[in-house]
């Protein structure tokens, strides 16, 4: 019989043979606008009313507004480190800048000031009335925001030729040596005055004093809370449109490949020093608000420590994730100003062991950052970037983004 013959059936080996179906992966899933945007005023509303749940001059408001301050300069910090992918382990000469400026401002400092009349400008109260130089908040935070920037842009100019170890190394210097200035500056005069008061500190410093608003007071810490917590909102407003921005996009470019990003006509000087002056300037923000808050400003508070303090929030959080550093600057600071000293504090003692737990608070947070590298890496909030980069493979990272852009567009 002649013909074509019949394909055979498939047997059980054909069908062990054919390619598995492909696995799909599961992604969290991404709100819509209107759900974003309804968590987002659920969140302001939550804040704004907190203080009226504890008591004015607690502990617990006291705590928060401190947190909410260091939440202002992980934000600042983030765009150094996590936007534009700069180590940065000088930050706390930013806090530096910002709190001297305060206290030169907003302070007996200067007592010969016009000829020991002082200079007053738009204060009220009692600052009104003695010689110094009193400036307003509002005023002294924009002096602040100019100073640090600068500052910024000037630690940003040996590094741009620098990648790696070699920025760590340039800019620990330059917050080591504006912290010797901070302990020597007193041994520095000029103009009738000194640079510094040395570790004997700026004390006291003004209260803020805002338009139509009584000045402030350590007693009642609620109005210090609600301006903290103005300052984070502002930040994150910020923080959202750069991270969105032509020149965030150049950042996130210089990051990931620098040579790449410079090939393609980023602009590598103009890029980077601008990240490092915006960083500093949130920097200068949160400093000129502790001085006052703080009611001091001493050169024992500009340690190295309080830099690798807030480049932990950043890692703990996440690299580059907004909402990440939000919740990792209030972790870390209710543990080392909550946890540590008022819960935990007495735990050795109880087990017969002499010796307080806050003198190991920094050992503890590098314990944590140890777990997080180890069991999470990208952070407890990461970016969707780094995320992919580190669990899920970078040939996800186009189709993801795409999803990522989709969601942004009105």
């Amino acid at each position: 019989m002649t013909g074509e013959a019949a394909a055979p059936a498939p047997g059980p080996a054909a069908k062990s043979a054919a390619p598995p179906p492909p696995r799909t992966k599961w992604r969290a899933p991404v709100l819509s606008r209107r759900a974003q945007l309804a968590l987002a005023v659920a969140a302001i509303v939550g804040g704004a009313v907190l203080p009226f749940f504890f008591s004015a001059g607690g502990g617990f408001i006291e705590d928060a507004t401190l947190a909410l301050a260091y939440i202002v300069m992980a934000l600042g910090l983030n765009i150094i480190v996590g936007f534009a992918g700069l180590l940065d382990l000088g930050y706390v000469a930013f806090f530096a800048i910002g709190a001297y400026t305060m206290g030169y401002f907003g302070s007996l400092f200067h007592i010969e000031a016009n000829g020991g009349e002082g200079f007053h400008l738009l204060v009220t109260g009692a600052a009104a009335e003695l010689p110094g130089i009193h400036l307003n908040f509002l005023i002294i935070v924009v002096l602040a925001i100019v100073a640090t920037t600068i500052a910024g842009m000037v630690i940003g100019l040996p590094t741009l030729r620098l990648r790696g170890d070699y920025i760590a190394i340039v800019t620990l210097a330059f917050g080591e040596i504006v912290g010797r200035i901070a302990i020597n500056g007193d041994e520095i005069t000029g103009f009738g005055t000194k640079l510094t008061n040395g570790r004997q500190g700026i004390t006291p410093v003004d209260k803020i004093d805002l338009p139509f608003l009584a000045p402030f007071t350590s007693l009642e810490l609620r109005p210090w809370y609600w301006v903290a917590f103005a300052m984070v909102l502002i930040a994150l407003f910020v923080n959202f449109r750069l991270r969105d921005s032509r020149l965030g996009r150049a950042w996130i470019a210089l990051r990931e490949d620098e040579v790449a990003a410079v090939s393609m006509g980023v602009p590598q000087v103009k890029t980077k020093l601008l990240a490092y002056g915006t960083g500093a300037a949130f920097g200068g923000i949160s400093g000129a608000f502790l001085g006052s808050y703080l009611n001091t400003v001493n050169a024992d508070q500009f340690q190295f420590s309080f830099s690798i303090f807030v480049l932990a929030m950043i890692i703990l959080g996440g690299l580059g994730s907004i909402w990440g550093v939000v919740v990792g600057a209030v972790a870390l600071s209710f543990i080392n100003n909550r946890l540590i000293p008022d819960v935990l504090n007495g735990v050795p003692a109880k087990i017969g062991l002499d010796f307080d737990l806050t003198e190991l608070s920094f050992g503890i947070f590098g314990f944590l950052l140890v777990i997080m590298m180890i069991l999470r890496p990208e952070g407890l909030i990461p970016e969707r970037r780094r995320q992919i980069e580190l669990s899920e493979g970078i040939e996800d990272l186009a189709v993801d983004e795409d999803a990522v852009v989709q969601s942004r567009v009105p």
